[in-house]
C-alpha cells in the first residue's frame, strides 16, 4: 500500500487499494513514531473523512461523527501545550516593538493581603531591579505572575489555593503565551508528582527537580532548587586578581542538603556517598527528614547525620 493523500500535519494519509483505484481498506495517521490505523470505507469515491478519530476515540477504540476540522483543531489543541516550542507558543512580536530594547518584562501587581515566600518576593525584587523590568504592560515581552507558584505541595502552608481562576482572570493571559512561571516543589512526599494542581498551558515553565517526560526543550527552563536563606545579592563587587584557567578552587563540587530514604529522590541522593572524597568533592547529607525517617534509616546515617551538623 502506499499513500496517495495526506490531509494533517500530523501525517494523516490513506492507502490505496487495486492499481487504479481508491477503495480505501483503512486511513491512518500518526506522528513522531507513532502510527494508529482505523478501519475506512471502501469505494470509488475514496475514503471518508469521518473514519478519522480524535485523541480519545484512539485510546478507547470508540467511533465518532465530528468533523475532521473538529477533530484536527482537538488534536493540534492538544500538541500545542504539551509540545511547546519558542517558535509555536511564544509571540515574537511583543519583543520587537522597542527594537534592540525590546527584551522588557511586567510583573503583575500582587492583590492587596497576597502573601508571598521569601522566595518569590526575592524573585520579583530582582527582575524588579533589573534593566529589563517595566511597569507598563503594553511594552512588555515577558510576564511574570504576582501570585506565588513555588511550593505547590497541598500539605505546604504556602500552597496557594484556586490558582486556575485566578491565572484565568488575568486579561493578558492568553492561555500562558509569554508567561514564565517558576515552581520550586510540586506534589507532596514522598512522591512529590509532577502536578501543580493548575494549568500552565502556553507558559514557560522554570522549574527544579523537572521530569525529564514533562520538560519541553528549548522552552522550558530547568532551573536548580535554593533554600529561602539565598542572598538575594552577592555581596560587594570582586575584583580579577589573577586570570587562570581553568581556575584554582580548593572545592570542585559540593552539596549539602537531606538524603531522601524512601519515595522519588532517594535513589540519587543516597548514591551521593559514592563521589563523597572529603578533599575537592564533598557531600554532607542527612536522614533526618519527615517524622518517620528513623523507620528507614540505614548503616550510613548515624555517620551521615554527625557529619553533617558538624
Amino acid at each position: 500500500m502506499s499513500c496517495w493523500g495526506c490531509v494533517l500535519a500530523a501525517g494523516c494519509c490513506f492507502s490505496t487499494g487495486a492499481a487504479g483505484s481508491r477503495s480505501v481498506s483503512s486511513s491512518c495517521w500518526g506522528s513522531r513514531g507513532a502510527r494508529w490505523c482505523v478501519p475506512g470505507p471502501t469505494g470509488p469515491t475514496g475514503p471518508s473523512f469521518r473514519a478519522m478519530p480524535k485523541l480519545e476515540e484512539l485510546q478507547t477504540g470508540l467511533g465518532s461523527t465530528e468533523s475532521l476540522q473538529q477533530r484536527h483543531q482537538a488534536w493540534t489543541g492538544i500538541y500545542k501545550d504539551s509540545r511547546c516550542r519558542m517558535e509555536t507558543c511564544f509571540d515574537f512580536t511583543r519583543c520587537r516593538r522597542r527594537g534592540r530594547d525590546g527584551f522588557r518584562v511586567y510583573v503583575y501587581p500582587s492583590e492587596k493581603g497576597e502573601r508571598l515566600s521569601e522566595s518569590y518576593r526575592k524573585i520579583l525584587t530582582s527582575i524588579g531591579e533589573s534593566r529589563y523590568y517595566t511597569t507598563d504592560p503594553r511594552e512588555a515581552c515577558l510576564f511574570v505572575l504576582g501570585i506565588d507558584t513555588l511550593d505547590r505541595d497541598q500539605l505546604s502552608g504556602q500552597f496557594v489555593p484556586n490558582l486556575d481562576d485566578r491565572i484565568k482572570g488575568y486579561p493578558l493571559w492568553n492561555e500562558g503565551r509569554n508567561h514564565l512561571i517558576f515552581n520550586l516543589y510540586s506534589g507532596t512526599w514522598p512522591n512529590y508528582t509532577e502536578d501543580l494542581g493548575f494549568n500552565i498551558g502556553q507558559a514557560i515553565l522554570a522549574k527544579a527537580s523537572i521530569n525529564t517526560e514533562h520538560f519541553r526543550p528549548g522552552f522550558d527552563v530547568s532551573i536548580p532548587l535554593f533554600s529561602k536563606e539565598h542572598p538575594l545579592k552577592g555581596g560587594e563587587r570582586g575584583w580579577l586578581v589573577r586570570n587562570t584557567v581553568p581556575p584554582r578552587r580548593k572545592y570542585l563540587l559540593m552539596f549539602k542538603g537531606k538524603r531522601y530514604l524512601t519515595g522519588i529522590g532517594s535513589d540519587t541522593r543516597n548514591a551521593l556517598h559514592h563521589i563523597h572524597n572529603g578533599k575537592d568533592i564533598v557531600s554532607l547529607t542527612t536522614c533526618r527528614h519527615g517524622k518517620d525517617w528513623e523507620k528507614h534509616k540505614d548503616a550510613r546515617c548515624d555517620h551521615d547525620n554527625l557529619e553533617y551538623e558538624r
